[in-house]
Formats: structure tokens, sequence, C-alpha cells
């Protein structure tokens, strides 16, 4: 698939000659800004701690940083709630500094993905602020989605749908005048506001934004909520039961309607004016059949793949998993996108170490949260080696891996978060149900020692266990069988081995009776992945060891270990 442009001559802003397809197998590093690392001594993240830290990723081996929201934001979502979509929060820097950081990734031969946030703005967003001023149907409030109240007075929300976050959808605003006014559609905190993209203003806006970052540098964009912009609203609204039973099949009010793609094509009109043309990822939550118009030339040109996330530690989930959605990156002639941990779930070495259940492992992280986290039922070790091995399986398939940070030093969920420390909305709107996302958005532990790990000069933002001084950078890097030497290793081989964007299941001679445990691979260039699910130990195939997830002892492939080999 090519992403050539048919417009004007389009404008070159990487090193002539670069791969326009850099992104079909690239390994993107996901930062959370304010967790990475701390420059200043604020005890938050910021633009020069990621730079301080760019040899690190170049050392790690990956091909791309995402860098999750860096906007200007009073943190109502963890700066999902975006204040002003061009320019840099000044508690983690400058525009100046950003331009220092992504200098300092593309000379190290990082390219660089940023969030963008286009389905709601926050409620400090000039936007949003001018339309609390400006009378009911005016210019500013077409902007956004405002409805009358029911009831005499318009003292009821239009409807009783509930937000993402738990608690009501609708916020009641006070007129400039003083009454009660009109009520705001908001489908995640009532600090983020929905864009009415209907308006062909909130189009153009967010036109001038991509070329804004792109003029930077910038080599693609995450988009947040992809399948949830445009939006055509009854007069009647349905009730929530009402809108639950609607099919989401490209018609539904809210989520996934077919006029979405549109959008997209006016994005694709803007990334084809570079050379290399930008790349778009869509965080988009539909079902699996929906999902390659997003990922399609025409549309984004990716679409994240949570489906392994999703799946649970066994053989057959995983080939099917895999499998499927190879299928549908066929279809949309994009690459696939694997993810096992992000900011939005419970860390895949914590998940894999919790007894399985119907309900999924991600369900299980969960509740074991709010059963306080230190539960007997955590098998810390059985996690962590699930983990490694899941982690080698991921860096082996074709399509681009998408690593969430901290997963290079094998970090479980921080489940012993005091009530006041926490920050994510969801734990204050979903008493009872949820804790939040604060577990795996804990800041990074660099050093063994010092107030914050190594994170900065002072303590950071949310509190570190003990026990992170053990999963350090410093403590890991020379020991030979660490985690993050793991990563390194297989990022470097990932590099060197990489071929045509194709896999062949093999079946392996000498595994009868466990071949339901132990899935292989070959990748184009004769070097094949095997892992052994199980828990059982079975014969070790013929070849050339390149890296394992665990110490390979004699001549047998341990239980829940992958490996990869170079065949004779």
């Amino acid at each position: 698939m090519s992403f050539t442009s048919t417009a004007a001559a389009p404008r070159t802003t990487t090193a002539e000659g670069t791969d326009p397809q850099w992104w079909r197998q690239a390994a993107v590093y996901q930062i959370y800004p304010r967790s990475f690392a701390d420059a200043d001594g604020n005890g938050i993240g910021d633009l020069r701690g990621i730079t301080s830290r760019v040899g690190y990723l170049q050392d790690l081996g990956v091909d791309a940083v995402w860098l999750s929201p860096f906007y200007p934001s009073a943190l109502a979502d963890g700066g999902y709630d975006v204040d002003d979509y061009r320019d840099v929060d000044p508690k983690i820097g400058t525009l100046e500094d950003f331009d220092t950081m992504i200098s300092g990734l593309h000379s190290a031969g990082i390219r660089l993905i940023v969030d963008i946030v286009p389905n709601h703005t926050s409620d400090r967003h000039e936007w949003f602020r001018e339309a609390l001023k400006a009378p009911k149907g005016s210019p500013a409030r077409d902007r956004y989605i405002f409805r009358d109240g029911l009831g005499e007075a318009g003292e009821q929300p239009p409807s009783d749908w509930t937000s993402i976050f738990g608690g009501p959808a609708w916020t009641r605003i006070t007129e400039p005048d003083g009454t009660p006014g009109q009520w705001f559609l908001h489908s995640f905190a009532k600090e983020q506001p929905d864009l009415n993209w209907h308006n062909r203003e909130v189009h153009e806006d967010f036109l001038r934004t991509l070329r804004f970052w792109s003029d930077r540098g910038v080599d693609g964009f995450r988009v947040d909520v992809a399948h949830g912009l445009s939006k055509d609203l009854p007069a009647n609204l349905p009730s929530q039961a009402e809108l639950d039973a609607t099919p989401k099949d490209g018609a539904h009010p809210i989520w996934d309607r077919d006029e979405v793609h549109e959008i997209y094509r006016e994005w694709r009109e803007v990334f084809n004016e570079y050379n290399p043309p930008k790349i778009g990822v869509a965080e988009a939550w539909v079902d699996s059949a929906r999902r390659p118009k997003y990922a399609s030339a025409e549309g984004l040109g990716q679409a994240f793949n949570f489906d392994l996330l999703e799946a649970s530690f066994e053989a057959e989930a995983f080939r099917e998993t895999v499998a499927f959605n190879l299928e549908l990156a066929a279809k949309s002639g994009s690459s696939s996108t694997w993810v096992l941990s992000n900011h939005d779930v419970v860390r895949h070495a914590t998940r894999y170490g919790l007894p399985a259940k119907a309900d999924g492992e991600e369900k299980a992280g969960t509740n074991w949260l709010l059963n306080g986290g230190a539960s007997p039922e955590l098998q810390a070790e059985t996690g962590l080696r699930r983990a490694r091995a899941a982690s080698l399986f991921e860096l082996a398939l074709p399509g681009s891996a998408y690593l969430y940070q901290g997963e290079e030093l094998g970090l479980h969920e921080v489940a012993e978060i005091p009530d006041a420390d926490r920050q994510d909305p969801t734990f204050f709107r979903s008493p009872g149900s949820s804790v939040g996302r604060d577990g795996c958005r804990v800041p990074l532990p660099w050093s063994s020692e010092g107030a914050s790990f190594g994170f900065g000069p002072q303590d950071a933002h949310l509190p570190q266990p003990d026990w992170f001084s053990g999963h350090s950078v410093q403590a890991q890097d020379t020991a030979e069988d660490s985690t993050l030497n793991m990563y390194r290793r297989a990022l470097a081989l990932r590099r060197e081995l990489q071929g045509e964007d194709t896999l062949e299941w093999i079946e392996l001679p000498g595994a009868e009776g466990s071949s339901t445990e132990v899935l292989a691979f070959r990748r184009p260039g004769g070097w094949i992945c095997v892992t052994n699910f199980g828990e059982q130990a079975v014969p070790l195939p013929a070849g050339e060891v390149l890296v394992s997830s665990q110490p390979l002892r004699s001549e047998v492939l341990p239980g829940e270990t992958t490996v990869w080999l170079r065949e004779h």
C-alpha cells in the first residue's frame, strides 16, 4: 500500500529517501509523558526529561515513540482534556522543548507519533469558554452538542445517558444571565465536552492542528476515540437501554458511524501533503469486521488491534487472534498492530499472574485491584514469566508492535496507591466498580535508590512502591537475563531479521501430545518463533537459539517460554 499524494508537490520533513512504509513493522514505544522522566524536579515528567533519555530509547531499539497528550490541560483525564491543541502544557515544557525533543529523537533514528484528541476538548478550551458566554443557538455553542433539558423548566437532562467514566453524560450550564440553562454532552468526564463534527469550523481547526505538528516534524498521529467523532442525535433521544441495544453497524447515533470516514479522508489529504506521508493509527473500539475502514489507505492507515491484549494466555486463543487479525490487515491493505499493555489497562505482567476468568483477563485485573490488589491469588513470578513469553511472541509477529513504557522492565501494576493520591477520574466517578488506571501510570524507576528512583530530583506525582528498586533500569542494565536486556536483544534481532510482513504456521516434530500448548511460526528469512504455553517442558526444535524469554539449560523448551531460532 502506498500513501503517495496526487496533490501538489509534497513537503519533505524527514531525511530524503526515508521509507514511506516504515510504520508497517515498526516497534513503537508509548510514553506517558508525565510519568517517564522529570528533568525540572516538579514531580511531573516533562519533555526535557524525554530528551535526556533518548539514548536509552536508542539502545532499547525502538523505531518510534508514541507520545501521549502533552498539551495544556487541567488533567481531569490525564491530559486527554485538552485546553489548546497547538501548544505544550507549561508544567511539562514549551514548544522549544518539543522541537529539541523531536530533533533528538530524529537524530537517533526514532520517529514520533503524537496523540490527538478530536472527540472532545476540555472545558477550559477557548471555544467552550466562549460557548458559555454566548446565547443559546449561537455559532459558539454550535461547535459543541448543546440541548435543552426535559421537564417544565428544563431541569432534567435531555436523556438518561451515562458517560464512559460513570455518572450522567449531560451537564447543565449556567447562562450568562445567571439562570439555569442548556445541557452539554460529554461522553467521558464533564470536563470533556464533545465536539460537534457537523460544524465545518471544527473540521478546519483540526486540519490546522495536523499541519501545525506535521510542520514541526511529527511523523504521525494516534487518534483518540477515533470511532466517536461523528454523531447524529435525533430530536427525541433514545434511552440508555435503547442506545445500548442499537446495533453498531454504521448508523448508531454515537459510535462508529459511517460518516466518520469522511473526516479521515480529509485528514489523509493533509497527511499526503508531506514526504513521506504522515501515518495515522486509530483507537477505535469497534466490531472487528469494521476495523479495516479505519486502517485503509484512504483513511488513517492503521488501527489498533486490542485482541491480543484481551486474549487468555493459551495457545489456541493466541493463534486464533493472530490468524484473524492478519486476515483483517489483508482486507485493509495495512499491517496489523499488536498491543499487550497501555496506559488504560492493567499491566500484562500482572494480568497473566491472575487466575483466568471467564470474562477475560483484563476484567480479572480490574477485579483484583478492587479487592485491594494484595490477595494471594496473584502469582507474580508466573505473571512475569508469561509476560516475557508473550512479549517475545508479539515482537516476532508481522506488523507493528506497540510497547508501553515500563513493560521492558517487567513492571507489575501498582495496586497500593492511597485513595488520597489517586488521579484517574474513573476512580471518583465509578465507586465500587473501578479504582482507575493510576496503577499503570506510576512514574518509571530509573535507579535503585533516591526519592523517586531516578525519575526526578523530588518525589513523583504518584507514589512508587519499594519493590521498584529491583525493577529499575539500573538494576537490570547489566543483568544478562533481565527483562530489559531480553527486550534489547529481541528488538535488535527484529530489525536484523525483519522481512515481508507474513508468517507461516508450522507443526514441530517431537511435540506430540503437547501440540495444543505449543505454537510455532516461520518468518521470511529462515527464522522461527516457538512458544510453549503449557507448564511442562517440550523438546527444543533444532536451530541456532537467538533469544529466549527464559534461560535454556538443556535441549528442552521450558513451560511458558518463547524462543526465536535460526533454522539450520
